[in-house]
Protein backbone atom coordinates (compact mmCIF):
# COMPACT_ATOMS: atom_id res chain seq x y z
CA UNK A 1 0.00 0.00 0.00
CA UNK A 2 0.68 3.72 -0.84
CA UNK A 3 0.26 6.68 1.45
CA UNK A 4 -2.39 9.39 -0.40
CA UNK A 5 -3.44 7.49 -3.39
CA UNK A 6 -6.71 6.46 -3.18
CA UNK A 7 -7.86 2.69 -3.17
CA UNK A 8 -10.35 3.00 -5.98
CA UNK A 9 -7.11 3.81 -9.06
CA UNK A 10 -5.86 0.84 -10.01
CA UNK A 11 -2.43 0.22 -10.74
CA UNK A 12 -2.84 0.52 -14.66
CA UNK A 13 -4.93 3.97 -14.43
CA UNK A 14 -1.91 5.07 -11.56
CA UNK A 15 0.76 4.08 -14.31
CA UNK A 16 -1.38 5.60 -17.72
CA UNK A 17 -2.10 9.40 -15.37
CA UNK A 18 2.18 9.23 -14.38
CA UNK A 19 2.92 9.00 -18.15
CA UNK A 20 0.26 11.50 -19.70
CA UNK A 21 2.07 14.75 -20.37
CA UNK A 22 0.60 18.65 -20.41
CA UNK A 23 -2.16 18.69 -22.57
CA UNK A 24 -2.99 14.59 -23.38
CA UNK A 25 -6.82 14.01 -22.61
CA UNK A 26 -8.20 11.36 -20.08
CA UNK A 27 -12.09 10.57 -20.54
CA UNK A 28 -14.35 8.78 -17.64
CA UNK A 29 -16.87 6.94 -18.98
CA UNK A 30 -20.06 5.95 -18.24
CA UNK A 31 -21.38 2.63 -18.69
CA UNK A 32 -22.59 2.98 -21.97
CA UNK A 33 -19.41 4.97 -23.31
CA UNK A 34 -18.01 3.23 -26.11
CA UNK A 35 -15.12 3.40 -24.30
CA UNK A 36 -13.48 -0.10 -25.91
CA UNK A 37 -14.36 0.66 -29.43
CA UNK A 38 -12.69 4.42 -29.04
CA UNK A 39 -10.07 4.01 -26.22
CA UNK A 40 -6.19 4.22 -27.28
CA UNK A 41 -5.73 2.69 -23.76
CA UNK A 42 -8.57 1.43 -21.98
CA UNK A 43 -8.56 1.06 -18.14
CA UNK A 44 -11.58 -0.87 -16.16
CA UNK A 45 -13.19 0.63 -13.37
CA UNK A 46 -16.57 -0.96 -13.62
CA UNK A 47 -17.69 -1.73 -10.03
CA UNK A 48 -17.68 2.39 -9.35
CA UNK A 49 -19.28 5.91 -10.87
CA UNK A 50 -18.15 8.57 -12.64
CA UNK A 51 -17.73 10.84 -9.73
CA UNK A 52 -15.44 8.66 -7.38
CA UNK A 53 -13.26 8.13 -10.29
CA UNK A 54 -13.01 11.41 -11.09
CA UNK A 55 -12.92 12.47 -7.22
CA UNK A 56 -9.83 9.88 -7.07
CA UNK A 57 -8.32 10.91 -10.50
CA UNK A 58 -7.98 14.63 -9.16
CA UNK A 59 -6.10 13.89 -6.11
CA UNK A 60 -3.64 13.22 -8.51
CA UNK A 61 -3.86 15.39 -11.63
CA UNK A 62 -3.79 18.87 -12.59
CA UNK A 63 -6.48 19.79 -14.91
CA UNK A 64 -4.48 22.18 -17.80
CA UNK A 65 -4.85 26.31 -16.61
CA UNK A 66 -3.20 27.41 -19.61
CA UNK A 67 -6.75 26.41 -21.54
CA UNK A 68 -10.60 28.24 -21.09
CA UNK A 69 -12.05 24.69 -20.63
CA UNK A 70 -10.03 21.73 -18.78
CA UNK A 71 -12.99 20.30 -18.67
CA UNK A 72 -15.73 18.73 -21.19
CA UNK A 73 -18.59 17.35 -20.69
CA UNK A 74 -21.14 15.70 -23.51
CA UNK A 75 -24.30 17.60 -24.40
CA UNK A 76 -27.29 16.03 -25.72
CA UNK A 77 -28.66 17.13 -29.38
CA UNK A 78 -31.87 16.33 -28.83
CA UNK A 79 -32.83 19.23 -26.09
CA UNK A 80 -33.08 17.31 -22.64
CA UNK A 81 -32.07 19.05 -19.61
CA UNK A 82 -28.36 18.57 -18.36
CA UNK A 83 -27.95 15.33 -16.17
CA UNK A 84 -28.03 15.64 -12.33
CA UNK A 85 -24.61 13.77 -12.22
CA UNK A 86 -23.23 17.07 -14.05
CA UNK A 87 -24.01 19.09 -10.41
CA UNK A 88 -21.70 16.48 -8.41
CA UNK A 89 -19.08 16.97 -10.93
CA UNK A 90 -19.29 20.50 -10.87
CA UNK A 91 -18.98 20.06 -6.76
CA UNK A 92 -16.11 17.96 -6.93
CA UNK A 93 -13.95 19.88 -9.36
CA UNK A 94 -14.80 23.13 -6.78
CA UNK A 95 -13.58 21.24 -4.31
CA UNK A 96 -10.03 20.14 -5.87
CA UNK A 97 -9.64 22.13 -8.48
CA UNK A 98 -11.20 25.55 -7.41
CA UNK A 99 -9.30 27.67 -10.35
CA UNK A 100 -10.00 25.88 -12.95
CA UNK A 101 -13.86 25.79 -13.48
CA UNK A 102 -14.20 25.85 -17.15
CA UNK A 103 -16.23 23.05 -18.67
CA UNK A 104 -17.22 22.96 -21.89
CA UNK A 105 -19.68 20.71 -23.79
CA UNK A 106 -19.73 19.54 -27.30
CA UNK A 107 -22.41 17.34 -28.92
CA UNK A 108 -22.32 13.28 -28.44
CA UNK A 109 -20.28 12.84 -31.90
CA UNK A 110 -17.61 15.56 -31.17
CA UNK A 111 -17.08 14.22 -27.73
CA UNK A 112 -16.35 10.39 -29.36
CA UNK A 113 -13.70 12.35 -31.94
CA UNK A 114 -12.05 13.54 -28.93
CA UNK A 115 -11.94 10.42 -26.93
CA UNK A 116 -10.50 8.70 -29.76
CA UNK A 117 -7.67 10.97 -29.84
CA UNK A 118 -7.67 10.90 -25.88
CA UNK A 119 -4.33 9.39 -24.00
CA UNK A 120 -7.00 6.85 -22.09
CA UNK A 121 -10.27 6.30 -21.48
CA UNK A 122 -11.73 4.83 -18.31
CA UNK A 123 -14.67 2.94 -18.46
CA UNK A 124 -17.04 2.79 -15.28
CA UNK A 125 -19.97 1.53 -14.46
CA UNK A 126 -22.01 4.53 -14.45
CA UNK A 127 -25.02 4.50 -14.99
CA UNK A 128 -26.45 8.11 -15.39
CA UNK A 129 -27.31 9.21 -19.20
CA UNK A 130 -24.58 11.22 -20.68
CA UNK A 131 -22.27 10.84 -17.57
CA UNK A 132 -19.34 11.18 -19.73
CA UNK A 133 -16.26 13.50 -18.80
CA UNK A 134 -13.43 14.45 -20.78
CA UNK A 135 -10.02 15.78 -18.74
CA UNK A 136 -7.21 17.56 -20.09
CA UNK A 137 -4.27 17.67 -17.86
CA UNK A 138 -2.08 19.96 -16.65
CA UNK A 139 0.94 20.61 -14.83
CA UNK A 140 2.01 20.58 -11.21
Amino acid sequence: MLKGIPSILPPELLKILMEMGHGDELVIGDGNFPAAALGQRLVRCDGHGVPEVLDAVLTLMPLDFVVEAPVTLMHSTMGTPDPPVWEEYRRILSLREPEHQGIATVERYEFYERAKRAYAVVATGETAMRGNILLKKGVC
